[in-house]
């Protein structure tokens, strides 16, 4: 079997976990023979291709004098909304870089004339430029490809899945890694959850990461149970021995690593450091990550006086996420939702 698969990072470069649950996955199929085409709106050259075939969007040509092409940028125009659409970036993060937007000189309609599009592979300013034109690109690979069935991964890659079921007419499979009310609560985008629906919709299957996911998939979507099914996500075992790391402090070190976002409670952590302060001063804690709550974290930890008890890392991959663990007594996961 081959499988056409659609997402919008792979590692080493990832910007969360997305990633790195579909490079798990393709090892688990290359064990089953079944071979995939992945395409990424932008390749580095050092990715692990043994169990997949990367397709770089980057390098797709697209011959604009086929009417198809014309007919099929004008239908997937109705993404041009402007709306929190980012996965990994909350509210006042995309207010942000939408204002930024507003002062870029150059529209995307020009780039639309060229053979090829250059993709950053972001969550930037022209994320939804990116999206469409990764869409377009979508439809060239299915025409030119053989495979048996179309995978595509998180919302990002909805339309680029609808659009290859539309030229091919194989099946199409959406994976729901997680859906608007885990990264928003309550206070959903409108607009993330129409995407959302539209292309579980269009799905001949949806794939949820668990059966809480797969009842909101059902019941806030209204999705037919029938064409849902769970597929859990797996913890790849690690071969690496164990390490004794020397740290310079002689506290005890509590951590947290994740995005720093609604979904994974950073909020909660920070409040609850304040309460073991309280009774225990010799503490320190490290927020390992990055996101659009992060300003306001570090604020709040200012306001509770606790800046000399917290570290802030950044973003960690690889090495550097082992040796965090290494170093720390404790990891807390305060996670608003963890589908």
């Amino acid at each position: 079997m081959k499988v056409l698969m659609f997402g919008w990072e792979f590692p080493p470069h990832i910007t969360g976990g997305l990633g790195t649950a579909c490079y798990g996955m393709t090892k688990g199929l290359m064990k089953h023979d079944v071979e995939v085409l992945f395409v990424v709106p932008k390749a580095y050259g050092d990715e692990d291709q043994e169990a997949v075939r990367l397709i770089n969007a980057s390098d797709i040509s697209i011959d604009f004098k086929d009417k198809k092409y014309e007919e099929y940028w004008q239908r997937i125009t109705y993404m041009e909304i402007g709306s929190n659409l980012i996965p990994y970036v909350g509210p006042e993060e995309f207010r942000r870089i939408m204002e930024a937007k507003e002062l870029e000189s150059i529209t995307s309609e020009d780039s639309v004339l060229s053979e090829k599009f250059e993709f950053s592979g972001k969550y930037g300013t022209d994320l939804m430029d990116e999206v469409k034109r990764y869409a377009l690109i979508a439809s060239a690979v299915a025409a030119t490809s053989d495979f048996d069935v179309i995978h595509a991964h998180d919302w990002l890659t909805y339309a680029a899945g609808i659009a290859a079921k539309s030229v091919s007419g194989k099946p199409l499979v959406v994976h729901m890694h997680a859906t608007e009310f885990d990264r928003s609560g309550e206070n959903i985008n409108q607009n993330v959850y129409d995407l959302e629906r539209r292309g579980m919709e269009e799905a001949d299957r949806v794939i949820a990461v668990s059966n809480m996911t797969r009842k909101i998939v059902i019941e806030r979507y209204g999705i037919d149970p029938n064409k849902v099914f769970t597929a859990y996500n797996a913890v790849e075992p690690s071969d690496k021995p164990d390490q004794n790391y020397q740290r310079g402090v002689k506290d005890k070190v509590v951590t947290f690593l994740g995005r720093i976002t609604f979904q994974k409670g950073p909020d909660y952590f920070v409040e609850a450091a304040r309460k073991v302060l309280d009774k225990d001063p010799n503490v320190r804690f490290v927020m390992a990550g990055s996101g659009d709550m992060l300003n306001k974290i570090i604020k709040r930890v200012a306001e509770l006086r606790m800046a000399d008890r917290f570290h802030f890392t950044g973003f960690l991959k690889g090495n550097d996420v082992d040796h965090m663990f290494g170093l720390s007594d404790v990891f807390v996961m305060p996670s608003v939702s963890e589908p």
